[in-house]
């Protein structure tokens, strides 16, 4: 079974939506929910070596241009 947003669930089954409807779609949006997770943890990596990048790339300036 997959995984659900119970809350949406019940909002397409109290807005009159069919069972099976209302299931596929609540897990349609769970799985897009899952997905945007993965791509916000990517982007929050991407970040962090990019600053590790900078670093490294700025102390290099440092040590070129100042000793």
């Amino acid at each position: 079974m997959a995984i659900i947003l119970s809350r949406t669930y019940e909002a397409f089954r109290a807005a009159g939506a069919p069972d099976d409807k209302a299931r596929d779609a609540a897990e349609e949006i769970a799985a897009y929910d899952n997905r945007l997770a993965n791509i916000e943890a990517d982007v929050r990596l991407l970040k962090w070596m990019m600053g590790l990048v900078l670093a490294g790339v700025l102390s290099l300036v440092v040590k070129t241009f100042f000793t």
